[in-house]
């Protein structure tokens, strides 16, 4: 991570993610942001999500609604909304400039018409670039990456960015590699067109699970 302060705009911002790299606030109440390019990156590869038992029977329950891009704004300050986060104004303006490019996109999870979970990415070529995710409720932010999965191999997305690993995405199949393997993967994947909005957002639960974790 670099000292300076960095001034973007969406379009240096994509740039930015197509080049490997991507931007950070430093506090949610400073509007300088940073360039980040870990020297592991965590990816989840689209073959590899592990779904547990437990996790199959919160999504076979179904009491919970799959909204796509309904309220990405609100989903971005649901994710913001810790002790502690990287995601400031100056982050949260850029994205959704994003978002109204349909560059970025939010999956979220609502029951009882309150939003109980969600992540938000951003979404170039066949590459998705996962930024945040946000849970008010037991597995609530695990539903959203199966959904986010399945909607990334119905869209023919080749590659998961989670920028690092975490004990939660490493229990669903995330792994770190090194930055030339990420860069590798990268280059391949931008140069492939994708679609994010190919599957149904009426999908039955089966066919979504069946898309995120086929069977060998």
């Amino acid at each position: 991570m670099t000292d300076e302060p960095l001034a973007l705009t969406p379009e240096l911002l994509l740039q930015a993610y197509a080049a490997g790299i991507f931007p950070m606030g430093n506090e949610d109440n400073a509007q300088e942001l940073y360039w980040v390019d870990p020297h592991e990156r965590g990816i989840i590869p689209l073959d590899g999500l592990h779904i547990s038992r437990s996790l199959r029977k919160t999504i076979r329950r179904g009491d919970f609604d799959i909204r796509i891009d309904h309220d990405f704004l609100g989903t971005m300050r649901d994710c913001a909304a810790r002790e502690e986060t990287w995601i400031n104004d100056t982050i949260l303006d850029l994205y959704n400039a994003l978002h109204k490019r349909n560059a970025a996109h939010s999956v979220e999870i609502w029951r009882d018409g309150q939003r109980i979970g969600g992540l938000y990415g951003v979404s170039i070529g066949a590459v998705f670039f996962g930024e945040s995710m946000v849970s008010h409720a037991p597995d609530a932010s695990k539903i959203a990456l199966v959904w986010l999965v399945a909607r990334l191999r119905a869209g023919g997305y080749r590659l998961l960015d989670t920028q690092f690993t975490t004990s939660h995405l490493e229990s669903m199949g995330g792994v770190g590699i090194s930055r030339a393997q990420y860069h590798k993967l990268l280059h391949s994947a931008l140069d492939t067109r994708a679609d994010f909005h190919a599957l149904e957002n009426g999908a039955s639960m089966e066919t979504i699970l069946r898309l995120a974790q086929p069977t060998p």
